[in-house]
């Protein structure tokens, strides 16, 4: 049967999620298959049926069409916004397991209350229930706590493996917790470049093809203008959700990091205050 250290300590490490790359590569794939079966349907232009359609040079019927006409920079972004959508997914439930099973609030002071009552045995309880990288910390200070009370060295020295206990299995667990967030705020500024990209390539095809008619085609023009800004749009889009999902999730971790400080003051001082040595 396991010790409740073991499950504590488990539980923490369960906040690691999915590799980027797979994240990214899957990302990919749904974007390609989403361009080229979704928005490249021959039903999305004009023409469609008749015995002389070509979809390359046909003018497209709604905003699919008008999308697919965007370029090869369309599934790109598209890339871009799956992989934040998937991202924010899988962070979510991941910082929701690493948060624990109860509310953090109530178990920090729940924690707060027991070591104002020195009973150390009660506050590992309340870390094994809780689970969560928080509770793996606490858990982790709580057993250096019981660990420098039979150890033959000054206070301040045994207070200082307590700050250090604390601090070592905070380093740990903090990394699983900020996965991917940096690809996330990458995304933030990839987004909206990738977009402008591609409304300059996309206008740089649509002047480049009206030079090569010889003629002013308003139609022509207005046509290739609003495929070019589909990049745009669709880049700031992206942009825009990956900034809300990133302040979301670092407001998220910072929530746990205050918890973890206040506990971590709270054991070394409850020590300092129930130990003469």
């Amino acid at each position: 049967m396991e010790t409740k250290e073991k499950v504590v300590k488990r539980e923490g490490k369960k906040s690691r999620g999915i590799s980027a790359g797979v994240i990214i590569a899957f990302a990919f794939l749904l974007a390609v298959l989403f361009f080229t079966q979704i928005l490249g349907a021959d039903t999305n232009f004009k023409g469609f049926g008749e015995a002389n359609f070509d979809k390359a040079g046909a003018h497209p019927l709604n905003m699919l069409g008008t999308m697919y006409k965007g370029g090869f920079m369309v599934p790109a972004i598209l890339t871009l916004l799956l992989t934040v959508i998937i991202m924010s997914v899988e962070r979510f439930f991941a910082l929701n397991k690493a948060q624990g099973k109860g509310n953090l609030t109530n178990f920090v002071a729940d924690v707060k209350g027991e070591l104002k009552k020195n009973n150390i045995a009660a506050a590992e309880a309340l870390c094994a229930k809780q689970q969560g990288s928080v509770a793996a910390i606490v858990d982790a200070g709580l057993k250096k706590y019981k660990e420098m009370e039979t150890a033959t060295i000054t206070k301040e020295a045994k207070i200082e493996e307590v700050k250090a206990e604390l601090e070592e299995a905070t380093a740990l667990e903090l990394p699983s917790l900020q996965q991917n967030l940096p690809i996330i705020a990458t995304i933030s500024t990839l987004g909206t470049l990738f977009g402008l990209l591609g409304t300059v390539l996309g206008m740089i095809r649509s002047f480049g093809a009206m030079g090569d008619a010889g003629g002013t085609d308003a139609v022509a023009l207005s046509t290739g203008i609003s495929e070019a800004l589909i990049n745009t749009a669709s880049g700031i889009a992206t942009g825009a959700l990956a900034i809300i999902t990133y302040s979301f999730f670092t407001g998220k971790i910072d929530t746990m990091t205050y918890a973890i400080d206040e506990m971590g003051f709270a054991i070394t001082q409850t020590y300092a205050e129930t130990h003469k040595s």
